[in-house]
C-alpha cells in the first residue's frame, strides 16, 4: 500500500456466531500565545496547497512550458489562472491568512490542482467547509449480512464503517480483536485498539506498519466527516491517549482504502498468514465487510482451531 503525504497538515445480535455493536504562572516575557485550533487548521491549508502546486509541472494543466524553473511546480499566479480567482486572493489562502473561502473557489482550487478524491476531501476538511457533494453512509447492518458473516466461518470476518467502529463480527474475528463485549461502546474501534493495550495490537505482528496505514486511511476517510463530533472525538481521545498515534497524525498521510496482507500470532493458534479484502456494502465506500482468509496451507488448518461460538 502506498501512501500519498500531504505536506500540511451498528443493530442486532446474531445469536451464537455473529455479534453485533450495539504550577506557578510564567511571566509574560516567557510566555509563547499558543495558536488557535483556526489558525494551526489555515497554516496546515497553507502547506497543503503548497505541496500540491509545487508537485505540478506546467504541461500537466494544459500550459506551456517555460523553460527552467527556480522553484519546482506551479507558480502562485498560475493556479490563480486556472481557478480563476485573483492572484492576490490566492496567495493570501496559499500564506494562512484568516480569509473567507467559499466552496465554489475551494472546487476550482481542487480542479486546478489535480487533486484526487482523498485529497479534495481534505482540502475541504482543512479550509473548513463542506463538500457540495459529500458522501454518505448507511452503518446497518441487515440480517443477510450477519448470515454472511456466519457462514464465512472458519474465516474472520467483521463489518467496520470509515470510522473504523466495529459494528458486526463473527466468532471467529474475536481471536483477533477479542471480547468487544468486555469494552465500552467507544472503544470497539479499530483505530483505538490498534494504538491502545488490547488484543488487536498484540496479536497484529507488524503493528507499528499496519497502524500508520490505518492513521493515513483514516485520515483520508475523515475529509468527508470533518465537521461530526464523533470523529473529532475520536481523534482527541486518541492524541491524548497514545504519542505514537499523535505523531502519526501530524504527519498528514493520506491513502485510500484497500485489500493487503496481515500476520497474526494468535495464542494457543499459531502465525496466521491473512490476505484480507474489503466488500463495501453499498454503492459507497461506507461500510464494508472485511475478510481474512488464508494465504497458505497451515494458515488454513490453523484457522479450524479458531473459536466458534460467541
Amino acid at each position: 500500500m502506498s501512501l500519498t503525504t500531504a505536506a500540511a497538515q451498528a443493530p442486532t445480535a446474531r445469536a451464537s456466531s455473529v455479534r453485533t455493536r450495539t504550577g506557578a504562572p510564567a511571566t509574560a516575557s516567557a510566555v509563547t500565545p499558543a495558536a488557535s485550533p483556526a489558525d494551526a487548521r489555515r497554516h496546515d491549508l497553507a502547506a497543503f496547497l503548497r505541496s500540491r502546486r509545487e508537485r505540478l509541472a506546467p504541461e500537466q494543466v494544459g500550459l506551456p512550458p517555460t523553460g527552467r524553473r527556480r522553484t519546482p511546480g506551479l507558480r502562485r499566479e498560475e493556479v490563480a489562472q486556472l481557478a480563476a480567482v485573483g492572484v492576490t486572493w490566492y496567495t493570501w489562502l496559499e500564506q494562512g491568512r484568516d480569509i473567507q473561502v467559499s466552496t465554489q473557489v475551494l472546487d476550482a482550487v481542487s480542479r486546478a490542482l489535480l487533486l484526487d478524491p482523498s485529497e479534495r476531501a481534505h482540502l475541504f476538511t482543512l479550509a473548513g467547509a463542506e463538500d457540495p457533494a459529500p458522501v454518505f453512509e448507511c452503518p446497518s447492518v441487515t440480517p443477510s449480512v450477519r448470515l454472511v458473516l456466519e457462514q464465512l466461518a472458519p474465516y474472520p470476518a467483521g463489518v467496520v464503517n470509515t470510522r473504523y467502529d466495529i459494528l458486526a463480527y463473527n466468532a471467529q474475528y474475536t481471536a483477533i480483536v477479542g471480547d468487544l463485549d468486555a469494552l465500552a461502546p467507544e472503544d470497539r474501534n479499530l483505530m483505538w485498539l490498534a494504538f491502545t493495550p488490547s488484543r488487536f495490537r498484540e496479536v497484529l505482528v507488524d503493528h507499528e506498519t499496519e497502524r500508520d496505514v490505518i492513521v493515513a486511511r483514516f485520515r483520508a476517510a475523515m475529509a468527508d466527516h470533518g465537521s461530526e463530533p464523533g470523529w473529532k472525538a475520536l481523534v482527541t481521545r486518541l492524541q491524548k491517549a497514545s504519542p505514537d498515534f499523535d505523531a502519526a497524525w501530524r504527519r498528514h498521510d493520506v491513502a485510500r482504502p484497500g485489500n493487503g496482507l496481515k500476520r497474526f500470532l494468535v495464542p494457543g493458534v499459531g502465525m496466521l498468514h491473512c490476505e484480507y479484502t474489503n466488500f463495501w456494502l453499498g454503492p459507497r465506500m461506507g461500510s464494508r465487510m472485511i475478510t481474512y482468509t488464508p494465504r497458505d496451507e497451515r494458515t488454513r488448518e490453523l484457522m479450524n482451531l479458531l473459536p466458534n461460538k460467541l
